[in-house]
Formats: C-alpha cells, sequence, structure tokens
C-alpha cells in the first residue's frame, strides 16, 4: 500500500504523475516511484523518503516535474507509487515500480499477495532474479511469465492469468514495453477508480491525485479488470467478461484538499468541524425531527434485533463505543463495541436479527470491509457510516449513511470523527424514536441540543491559546495518562489515541476508577494526566480519582463545562467547554482533546499530516 496514480493521454505525464501523488501523502508513505515509457523502453526511478527526494532525481535526470509540457523526449504514458512498507524495510529496492525479469513488464501494487513465498519460489526455479524483498514485485514476473510462454505477448491474458494464482489483495496497475498505449488496472479488496477525461484517461487510487483534472470517475469492483487508453476505457471481469458501469461526478470541491492559509491540514480539518457537523445533520433533522430516507428500518426490525453491534477500527472504534453507549441508554437494546480486525477471528455471535453498523472514515479499511463480509455471510443487516462515496464499505453495505467531512486529507482523524459521532447519534434517536423508548420531551431537548453543537464547537475553538499555551508547557512529557468515566473513558481513547498518533508521546487511557488497581503505581510527580469531567452523574468519583492521582504529585488538566465548579477547582489546569447535555459531551469535548495532540506534536517538531508508520487508508490486514 499506499497511494496509486497512472497516467496515459495526449500531454506529458511525468508533473501529473508527481501531483497526484504529492495530492495521495495524506496515505502515508516510506518511499515513491514513476515509470513510464521513454523511446520504447520502460523507464523507473524510485527513491526512499519523501517525495521531494524523488522529484529532485528527476530534475537532476533533466526531466521536468511541474509543466505538462517538455523539451525532453514525449512521455504520454506513466504511473507512480508511494509505498507503505508491509514487505521489507523501506528502501530504493523495495520502493515500487517492479520491472520484470526481462523488462517486458511493471507493475505497482497496493495491498498483499499472501502465497508470494510459494510463487518466489515457482519463479526463481524458472530463472527469475528478485532485486526485492516485496511481496509485490512477484506480480510483476508472473505476469512476464504467462506473457512470454502460454499468452503468446497477449499482455491482457497474461494479468489474468497471473490474477487467478494470487491470494490476497491488490489493486495492481501495469505497464508493458509492447503496448505502450495502455494501462491495465486490477482490484481486489483495495480502492482503485478511474478518472475520465476527454483524449487522456487516469487511474488513482483516492479522488484527490485526479479531481484536478476530471471530476467524472468509473469506480473499479473487486475482481475487475480495467483496460485504459487514453480514448476509452474498457472493464472486464477477472474471466473476461466484459463490465458495464455507470460513471458518477464527483462534486468535492478542489480546494477543499489545500491547507487554506493554515500551517498543517490537520489544523485546518479541526476548524471545518463546525461545517462538517452542520452539513451532515441539516439533511437528515426535518422539522425537527431525525429522517433517514436511506434507512428503511420499522419498529418490528428494531425490536426484533438480538443486538446491535459497531464494529470499526482505530478512531471509527471509538465512534462505535461511543454508539455502544448512547444506543444502550436511549434504546436499551443490547450493543456491542468490537474492533474488526479481531471479529471476523473470534467466530461472532452473529444471525439474520442481527444489525452489524460498520464505521470506516474510507471505505476500504480491510479488516473492516472483511467484518462486514463475514456478518453478511452469517445473514445480519449491515448499515455502513463512512465518507468516500463509491468506496467498497459503502457499495457492500444493505445500506449506508454517508458522512458530510469532505477530503480529510491529515492521517490523524478529526473532523471524520465528529460526524461518524454525529451520524451515530441521528441513528440512535431515530431507533429510539421509533420504538419508543425515550419520552417526545427527551426526544426534543436532544434534536436541539444536536442542533447547537456547531456554534458550541465554533466556540470551543475561539479559545484554542489556551490549549496551545498549555502544551507549550509540557510538550516534553514523557508519558500522560487520559481517565474518564462512563462516555468520558470512551473520549479519553480518542484522546491518547490522536497523542500518540501524531506526536509519538506514550499516553494510555483507563477509566478513572481503574487506575488504583495497577496502574496508579506509574504515577508520580510531574506526571501528566488529562481529567475529561462532562458526566454530572459521575462527577463526584471521578473528582475522587483526581485527588488519588495529585496526592501522588500528577499535574491535572481537566476538561469539563463551564458550570461545573467543583472539578475546576480539583485540577490545576482546566479547559471549559460550553455546558450541554451529557450524553452528547463527546461531540464537544473532542475538540480541546485534539488541539492538545496537535500543538504538542507541532512543539515537539513532528510531521503532523504524516506521522511516521502511519497510513490514512489501511487496505491491509
Amino acid at each position: 500500500m499506499c497511494g496509486i496514480v497512472g497516467y496515459v493521454g495526449k500531454r506529458f505525464a511525468i508533473p501529473i504523475l508527481i501531483r497526484g501523488l504529492k495530492k495521495l501523502e495524506y496515505r502515508g508513505y516510506d518511499s515513491a516511484g514513476v515509470t513510464f515509457l521513454e523511446n520504447g523502453h520502460l523507464r523507473v526511478i524510485k527513491k526512499q523518503g519523501r517525495i521531494d527526494v524523488l522529484e529532485n532525481t528527476l530534475k537532476e535526470l533533466n526531466y521536468e516535474t511541474a509543466s505538462e509540457e517538455s523539451s525532453a523526449p514525449p512521455v504520454k504514458i506513466g504511473m507512480g507509487h508511494t509505498r507503505w512498507a508491509t514487505h521489507g524495510v523501506p528502501s530504493d529496492e523495495n520502493a515500487h515500480p517492479h520491472l520484470s525479469e526481462q523488462r517486458h513488464v511493471c507493475v505497482i501494487h497496493n495491498g498483499i499477495i499472501e502465497n508470494h513465498v510459494e510463487l518466489r519460489s515457482f519463479l526463481i526455479d524458472k530463472g527469475v532474479h528478485f532485486l526485492s524483498e516485496t511481496d509485490s514485485e512477484v506480480a510483476a514476473h508472473l505476469i512476464e511469465y504467462h506473457y512470454l510462454t502460454d499468452c503468446h505477448a497477449d499482455i491482457m491474458s497474461a494479468v489474468q492469468a497471473a490474477l487467478l494464482e494470487i491470494e490476497g489483495s491488490y489493486a495492481l496497475v501495469v505497464l508493458c514495453t509492447e503496448h505502450p498505449d495502455l494501462l491495465i488496472a486490477a482490484k481486489k479488496d483495495n480502492p482503485l477508480i478511474i478518472g475520465l477525461g476527454s483524449g487522456e484517461n487516469y487511474i488513482a487510487s483516492d479522488i484527490p491525485a485526479l479531481i484536478e483534472y476530471t471530476r467524472d470517475v468509473l469506480i473499479v469492483e473487486d475482481n475487475e479488470i480495467a483496460v485504459i487508453k487514453a480514448d476509452s476505457v474498457h472493464l472486464y471481469t477477472v474471466h473476461g467478461q466484459i463490465v458495464n458501469r455507470n460513471t458518477i461526478s464527483v462534486d468535492w470541491d478542489s480546494e477543499a484538499a489545500e491547507k487554506g492559509g493554515f500551517e498543517h491540514f490537520m489544523m485546518k480539518e479541526i476548524f471545518e468541524e463546525p461545517s462538517a457537523i452542520k452539513a451532515t445533520l441539516s439533511s437528515r433533522i426535518r422539522s425537527n425531527r431525525v429522517v433517514l430516507d436511506d434507512i428503511p428500518l420499522d419498529r418490528d426490525r428494531i425490536l426484533q434485533a438480538s443486538r446491535i453491534h459497531f464494529v470499526a477500527c482505530g478512531t471509527a472504534y471509538h465512534a462505535g463505543c461511543v454508539g455502544k453507549n448512547v444506543i444502550e441508554k436511549l434504546c436499551r437494546i443490547p450493543v456491542e463495541a468490537d474492533v474488526a480486525s479481531e471479529f471476523r477471528y473470534k467466530d461472532p455471535i452473529i444471525d439474520e436479527n442481527s444489525i452489524v453498523v460498520i464505521i470506516s472514515q474510507s471505505g476500504e479499511t480491510l479488516d473492516t470491509l472483511a467484518a462486514m463480509r463475514e456478518a453478511k455471510k452469517r445473514g445480519a443487516l449491515t448499515i455502513s457510516i463512512v465518507n468516500v462515496i463509491g468506496s467498497s464499505i459503502a457499495r457492500e453495505s444493505d445500506y449506508v449513511m454517508y458522512t458530510a467531512a469532505g477530503p480529510e486529507i491529515s492521517v490523524a482523524s478529526t473532523k471524520a470523527y465528529l460526524t461518524q459521532l454525529s451520524c451515530i447519534y441521528l441513528l440512535a434517536l431515530y431507533i429510539a424514536s421509533l420504538i419508543g423508548s425515550i419520552s417526545s420531551e427527551e426526544y426534543d431537548h436532544y434534536i436541539k441540543e444536536m442542533l447547537r453543537l456547531p456554534e458550541l464547537i465554533g466556540k470551543t475553538l475561539e479559545k484554542q491559546s489556551e490549549i496551545q499555551r498549555f502544551a507549550s508547557e509540557h510538550f516534553n512529557a514523557k508519558s500522560i495518562f487520559f481517565i474518564g468515566r462512563g462516555l468520558d473513558y470512551y473520549l479519553s481513547m480518542e484522546s491518547s489515541l490522536k497523542l500518540k498518533e501524531i506526536s509519538y508521546i506514550h499516553s494510555e487511557a483507563y477509566p478513572g476508577g481503574e487506575l488504583k488497581h495497577g496502574t496508579i503505581a506509574l504515577i508520580e510527580k510531574g506526571t501528566l494526566v488529562v481529567c475529561s469531567l462532562t458526566q454530572d452523574q459521575l462527577m463526584e468519583k471521578m473528582i475522587s480519582n483526581i485527588s488519588e492521582v495529585k496526592a501522588r504529585g500528577a499535574i491535572v488538566l481537566g476538561i469539563t463545562t463551564e458550570n461545573q465548579e467543583k472539578a475546576i477547582r480539583a485540577c490545576d489546569e482546566v479547559f471549559t467547554i460550553p455546558p450541554i447535555h451529557p450524553v452528547l459531551a463527546p461531540m464537544l469535548a473532542i475538540t480541546p482533546s485534539q488541539l492538545f495532540a496537535y500543538y504538542m506534536a507541532v512543539n515537539k517538531g513532528c510531521d503532523v499530516d504524516k506521522p511516521r508508520n502511519l497510513a490514512k487508508s489501511v487496505t491491509v490486514e
């Protein structure tokens, strides 16, 4: 994994590839490379490190990387890749693209070839020499093997033959010397889209790579192959049957993928939270009622549900944990929250009466996609909450709730998390209303409070300097603990994750009452503890927990509402948020935690938008 971009057309390809790769930097990567046909030969240039390293190398070789016009030999077709290491360390050799033994074929690949060891052994027996440690290089040699042996120089047939032998996942793009007018792409469990232009076409792993050039795209489905020329695109199944599919139009504003004056995408996206929440809520709250046109659940279907499951990874899993608490509280239905990577391996108790809610920003998270497929196989009704229209999870779930976060470029999720929570609260109120588990007065109050959220988050953002000052005093902390009770515990989980992701400071989240069962042994003089205090019924308990850590020398930062005088007095430093119903407090209290993580990372000099070892869309297990 991570980023794929390809071009065939009338313009100079290299600048298009470089710009496309830069648009995909948010996905995380450790090396980058391009390949193109030049005077009938495949040229591969790849480097460990940032795209700037690759770009500088290209310039040294006299290739124009900024203009689509060039005095160099015409390069009208090519492809590029950013790699995030899975098999083999980050290095020039392990970077993509990968050439075949006799240089007929070049490939770029996202995903994992699970039987690469067996295929590598087979190819070595045939005289192939491998130059990298990657599983992806196997694909290049295997395609060339079929191309030169049983497929009679038919590249489409060679790709088909190779794919029938490959086990695992892939988004694969192939360039062949003897077919200088086309790219071949194939997809299984990894995103791949085709951008349609006039006399030119594009291939990419995500929309930002091509939105500068076209808004008309085709989604490549699993087990499909695309043949892409400058003037045509044809889709086939892996067995060669023709596939017909309608074009979809992308309505993203291309400027939404730019920083807009902010130093980092992450800060820009935090400040977009009020508008993102408003957009997510406004189309689904009409005349003070939750209206979910795309999810035709009825009272009987809800009441026959044995339980509801939230399944997700990382930040989305934390949103699911909030969902578990909120739906159980408002709807009185049993709910489980499961980590997607564990879900299908635990033999989950799922049947036709189960409702499984799948959460994923990208809609391509492989563990989450696999968990959803397992749930569907067992007969469950699946509802997805995703941000990316046309993504795999959105297409394969029974029903989908799209968030309105827009493009989220920073690897650390912020506004997408809040729009996921928005959808979860809408779903909870919708179900509660259907089955009558809350009164009409309670329902109306929740709706009123939710509609206030964009304004209240805006007010919270106005006080960012308070968090900035505190972070400037504590960014050298070696270990930080986050504690909370009830919904505040789930808030602490997400707050801790944000800090770890971008600042590389060790942090842990615990229920407030659990510290004394062992972990309090780690609290010593100067230890920083961040406490969420938004749950009225648990306030006295949390204040007792604060006393416990302060007695051992901890410095306590509290996040609480403006009217909680006892909580304010209990902490060393306090960031206050406007008063709101405690059930909705996670929607409001997460923003200062995101700001805290951001400023801690900035003060440490970390690469906020592209933290080490992380990728935006995790398309491997």
